[in-house]
């Protein structure tokens, strides 16, 4: 590694470090492209799921976006320190949907089950909107999103709409509600998956998911929303550091 990244870490965090310090220095501009998946693995000596993964993490936190077909582009600093602690239920939140990059899976009303009808105050087996869909990044399906909301809900802000959302939800929300999303409290938890995840991610038989579950306030102090982000255990890490 020529740019001095620590060769003891995990090379999904190398690629990340290198590519960050590179956009500090303006070897990468904002709004210009990151070399492509192919350049990367070849520099870095990586396969494809390992720089997907670098890329989606970065992605995560708002330092790229990726646009299918067209690559990764460096987002502006200010976007990219708004969501240095943002998890997955956020990004979701601020995303634009395209049919490029996700497939809907369901769309409609269901019966709530346990834990999104507690986290919206209904009762197990209640009627909700729930929309679903499976996000993809360069073909590879990379998450499975899930968001639950009551039916009123769902009909005044427009999240009903039976296609992509050209509005990210966090507007629609806004707008159809008169109010501000202030909150989300987020919960990680390592499973394995279900059946229906285990199809509508291509995983393999004991491959682990990770599950980040997260519960949307607005400014009345009212749940509105429930965000379940299912992600391959395979494709997405988490670290953390702490001083001794």
């Amino acid at each position: 590694m020529s740019d001095g990244i620590a060769s003891y870490a995990p090379k999904y965090v190398q690629i990340m470090e290198t590519l960050r310090r590179r956009i500090a220095d303006g070897v990468y501009p904002i709004n210009e492209p990151l070399p492509s998946e192919p350049k990367l693995m070849k520099e870095f000596g990586a396969s494809r799921p390992t720089v997907v993964r670098a890329l989606n993490e970065m992605q995560l936190l708002g330092e790229i976006r990726r646009e299918h077909g067209r690559g990764s582009f460096v987002m502006p600093p200010s976007s990219a320190r708004a969501a240095e602690h943002a998890g997955p239920g956020l990004a979701v939140l601020d995303r634009q949907e395209s049919s490029t990059s996700m497939q809907l899976v369901t769309v409609g009303r269901q019966s709530a089950s346990n834990p999104a009808a507690a986290l919206l105050g209904l009762a197990e087996g209640a009627a909700v909107h729930l929309r679903r869909y499976v996000g993809y990044h360069d073909s590879i399906a990379s998450e499975l999103v899930s968001i639950w909301a009551s039916l009123d809900v769902a009909r005044v802000t427009g999240i009903d709409h039976d296609g992509p959302l050209s509005v990210p939800v966090r507007q629609l929300m806004t707008a159809g509600l008169k109010e501000r999303l202030t909150r989300i409290d987020e919960r990680l938890s390592a499973r394995r998956p279900t059946e229906d995840e285990s199809e509508l991610l291509g995983l393999a038989v004991g491959d682990p998911v990770l599950s980040v579950l997260g519960s949307v306030w607005d400014s009345t102090g009212r749940t509105v929303l429930v965000v379940e982000v299912v992600l391959p255990g395979t494709l997405h890490e988490l670290e953390d550091s702490y001083i001794l």
